[in-house]
């Protein structure tokens, strides 16, 4: 029995099915699965548990609406791409309604994700008249080099939940500004918002099939996602998630050499000087670490502070912490929400039980669940906890958090930490705080990620490019060219000239 705690302005967003072909469908079996509020525990919605056997005809389905696609002019891409970003710009409130009741975070945060979404609508519009071939010179008098960029074809999205809109957003627009036609799954917690993005995708003009969402319970994922990645019309394949299954998708497409993007895990440093200004850096660390209550790929989750600053930086990054009013996202009252899961409210659980059992302190929050009158016992809230006295050994160190938690590491020197940081399979992204520009400098060089905030938190945006290396993955989303060349293949050309 579900329960809607919530109206739209428009109930016609809200979707209880696929969506295949520019037609609501349900799953072959008929079964679905139950979407919960992570405030409140209440069921509210059901969509349709897609299996392998939907796949195929959701794939033809793309691969007919890839062929007439492909054959718009890139003028006419990115007129349908600022159409979208109207109307999902108009469709604010409604979508920010459903993001808190999917993920739990408060209503100002999930505008500021639609906010941050729409950027991607926007620059990607751009990109579709950017995507050029070259002429070149040849060794041979008579030869002319010519090179000619075209779309890959169907292409598969699987996105995660803590930003379910903003992951969409940032693949879809490129697939769409190169001429490609994308399937979607979205996380089983975030499916609604999805599908409010592929109806307001066709009432933009994007033609059947161009668009298509299968979506699917957590046990059936596997399946369907392995059947998505191995069909033989799927030609490219985009992941956002853990650095464990990030491998698996990997793997699966190798057996058809598909191009593949992954962002996967990032267990980010965060490194604070003496010399930093210590307001700037408590003021971006703030927002990096605490938005969607920790739960982002880029956020801090280790933070170096060095000795001369370390008491005066607990003390004011504690105090601010410690006034965050934790409870359902819905009410403005709160700014900060539910953690998501229970995996990872239980995660965040043992991060802070390991480091208090090995010597560190609770400055504020108490590493436990949060029981409030309108969550019952079942509760996914805890206040955000931030530890001192971390050390190298400690449970958080190794790995990443993924919740309301944050740690605080003294280190002494430059090469100490840049150690320390280093110390992880990951490289997804790094953050300095230093007003010396040589040392900026070195640790932009040194420090192993992808990403570099510098006295910059978090530094995403439709312009700049996103992606990891080490175990973070590889290939790059947003950006000039870098993104948009993840859905294009390229093609050679030798012409001779008598």
């Amino acid at each position: 029995m579900t329960q809607r705690p919530f109206n739209l302005f428009n109930q016609d967003l809200l979707h209880e099915a696929s969506y295949v072909h520019g037609e609501w469908v349900q799953a072959a079996s008929g079964k679905t699965f139950v979407i919960t509020d992570p405030g409140s525990g209440i069921v509210w919605a059901n969509c349709p548990d897609n299996a392998a056997e939907d796949v195929n005809n959701a794939v033809q389905s793309s691969y007919r609406g890839f062929l007439e696609y492909r054959g718009f002019i890139a003028r006419k891409r990115a007129q349908l791409l600022l159409e979208w970003h109207r109307l999902i710009a108009e469709a604010k409130e409604d979508l920010a309604k459903l993001l808190t009741y999917e993920t739990g975070k408060p209503l100002a945060e999930a505008r500021g994700e639609i906010e941050y979404s729409l950027g991607f609508a926007w620059w990607f519009a751009g990109e579709a008249e950017r995507i050029q071939g070259t002429i070149g010179a040849s060794s041979n008098a008579e030869r002319r080099v010519l090179t000619i960029k075209q779309p890959i074809g169907v292409t598969v999205a699987l996105v995660p939940w803590n930003f379910p809109i903003a992951m969409i957003m940032r693949k879809a627009s490129a697939a769409f500004a190169a001429g490609c036609s994308m399937i979607v799954k979205p996380s089983p917690e975030t499916p609604l918002s999805c599908l409010a993005l592929a109806d307001l995708a066709t009432r933009a003009g994007f033609p059947a099939g161009t668009f298509n969402v299968l979506t699917t319970s957590l046990e059936n994922t596997p399946r369907l996602s392995e059947a998505l990645c191995t069909h033989p019309l799927v030609a490219k394949v985009t992941f956002t998630g853990s650095t464990r299954v990030g491998k698996i998708v990997a793997g699966l497409c190798s057996q058809g050499l598909k191009k593949c993007t992954l962002e996967l895990g990032g267990n980010c440093p965060v490194i604070v000087f003496n010399d930093a200004d210590i307001d700037q850096a408590i003021d971006q660390i703030m927002t990096l670490k605490w938005r969607n209550a920790g739960q982002a790929c880029i956020t801090a989750n280790r933070v170096y502070v060095q000795a001369g600053v370390y008491e005066k930086f607990a003390a004011a990054f504690s105090g601010k912490t410690s006034k965050f009013k934790t409870g359902h996202g819905a009410d403005p009252a709160n700014n900060f929400g539910a953690v998501t899961t229970l995996v990872g409210l239980q995660k965040a659980e043992s991060q802070v039980k390991n480091a208090l059992e090995n010597g560190a302190k609770l400055r504020t929050g108490s590493g436990k669940p949060l029981v409030l009158p309108s969550s019952g016992e079942s509760s996914q809230f805890m206040e955000p906890v931030v530890l001192t006295g971390m050390t190298q050994d400690m449970q958080m160190a190794k790995e990443e958090t993924f919740g309301p938690v944050c740690g605080l590491f003294k280190f002494e020197t430059e090469e100490q930490v840049v150690k320390w940081a280093n110390d992880t399979s990951l490289g997804l992204a790094s953050y300095v705080f230093t007003k010396n520009s040589d040392r900026l400098w070195r640790l932009f060089e040194n420090l192993q990620a992808g990403m570099i905030g510098l006295n910059t938190g978090n530094g995403s945006a439709a312009e700049s490019p996103f992606g990891g290396i080490k175990q973070s993955g590889y290939g790059k989303e947003s950006g000039k060219d870098v993104a948009v060349a993840e859905y294009l293949v390229e093609k050679t050309g030798t012409l001779t000239v008598m």
